[in-house]
């Protein structure tokens, strides 16, 4: 099995790294349960029978059955899969055990992957600079080649910092492969100005504006993240004669504090948090929001979103920042979007519910929505979500 990777089910075992992932999350497995799992799954679907355990699992140590059997009994508990009711260890009697439902992804798939990491080391960012009409400078990229992509800023972006980070990493490169990906940091946050007399909805789509000039794309087709959602759909309505799709990831068109009493006092009392711990050198304030954002996120991954939040922008920026995006309303724009519309949200989406996305696609006319498997909202690399991302931009792209 040696640097293969098989997928069964919501499950991804890589053998070579000793690694089960249930749709990005880790799952914890005894060592002796992670040698079966390897050794059925070596099999391709065939049986391996008990004796072959013992001998591969326990080389050279005189142990008794018993052991296979309550290293089994471990093992179909943490691939239990009740929302599919399906096992995936099968006992063949008299015989052995065999996985079933088997994806093998080895050999295509990882000169596949050592492509994109060989494309990735290739792709170089270059970072600009541009002004609003009222003097804010805003920090932008133009990274890759092929036809324009813009992706609109959300909460949290810093071009440098993206580029590296193990949480947006792969997704703007993934993005710059196929195509020229320009990008920026809004005003009160990264690269761009933080100290700056409005933040708003109405500014940030403004800054928008700013930077597709500033960076020359006519036409383009427009991709929003989260809050970057209701941005690009303001600036679609705006502009339809620049937009020529319209896709939105993990987006919401009415902001926390505008969908219930509940969730305005509880937000007001989040900004106050911002306000006093998010500079703080112990991460606990930030782990807060990184707990919502990347609740399946490895410890490196929260390290590195707990970092993201710290460098990206100040605790007053944060607040304010936060605040606006609470009181954002596109909901009468949805009905006059205009151009195809593309709609993508992880069904488990611990920050922004997986309803507030269908309920968005449903305004809009004609927009294909699709749910995908997760509960982070920005998905993670190994994720099944993310190779499901960047496919149904291909081929909404390609219409």
């Amino acid at each position: 099995m040696q640097g293969k990777k098989v997928r069964f089910g919501r499950f991804l075992l890589d053998a070579e790294r000793r690694e089960l992932l249930r749709e990005g999350i880790r799952v914890q497995l005894s060592s002796r349960a992670m040698d079966i799992l390897c050794e059925l799954a070596a099999a391709k679907g065939n049986v391996v029978s008990k004796d072959q355990l013992l001998e591969r699992v326990w080389p050279g140590v005189a142990v008794e059955e018993s052991n296979i059997h309550v290293h089994i009994s471990g093992l179909r508990k943490a691939l239990d899969d009740r929302e599919s009711g399906q096992s995936f260890v099968v006992t063949s009697p008299g015989r052995g055990y065999r996985l079933i439902g088997l994806q093998t992804t080895s050999d295509d798939a990882r000169k596949k992957q050592e492509d994109f990491d060989a494309n990735r080391s290739q792709i170089n960012q270059q970072i600009k600079y541009c002004r609003t009409s009222e003097g804010v400078r805003l920090a932008y990229a133009i990274a890759g080649s092929g036809p324009p992509l813009v992706k609109a800023a959300n909460w949290l972006n810093h071009l440098e910092y993206d580029w590296t980070t193990p949480v947006w990493q792969h997704v703007v490169h993934g993005l710059a492969r196929k195509y020229t990906l320009v990008r920026y940091d809004a005003r009160g946050n990264g690269m761009s100005d933080w100290d700056v007399d409005t933040v708003s909805l109405e500014a940030w789509v403004s800054d928008l504006e700013t930077v597709v000039n500033a960076a020359g794309v006519k036409r383009f087709p427009l991709l929003g993240v989260s809050q970057g959602c209701a941005v690009s759909i303001a600036y679609a309505v705006r502009h339809p004669e620049r937009v020529s799709h319209l896709i939105l990831y993990g987006g919401f068109a009415l902001g926390m504090a505008k969908r219930s009493p509940e969730l305005r006092e509880l937000r007001a009392a989040m900004t106050t948090v911002m306000r006093h711990g998010w500079g703080s050198d112990n991460p606990a304030f930030r782990q807060m929001f990184t707990a919502q954002f990347m609740p399946g996120a490895t410890p490196e991954q929260a390290a590195s979103f707990n970092e993201l939040q710290r460098r990206t922008t100040s605790p007053e920026c944060a607040a304010r920042y936060f605040e606006a995006s609470g009181e954002i309303d596109v909901t009468e724009l949805l009905g006059k979007v205009t151009m195809p519309t593309l709609v993508m949200h992880a069904r488990g989406d611990a920050r922004v519910p997986f309803e507030l996305g269908r309920s968005m696609a449903a305004d809009i006319p004609r927009a294909r929505f699709i749910p995908l498997q997760g509960q982070n909202h920005l998905f993670l690399e190994h994720e099944p979500a993310s190779e499901r991302f960047f496919e149904e931009i291909e081929l909404f792209l390609k219409r």
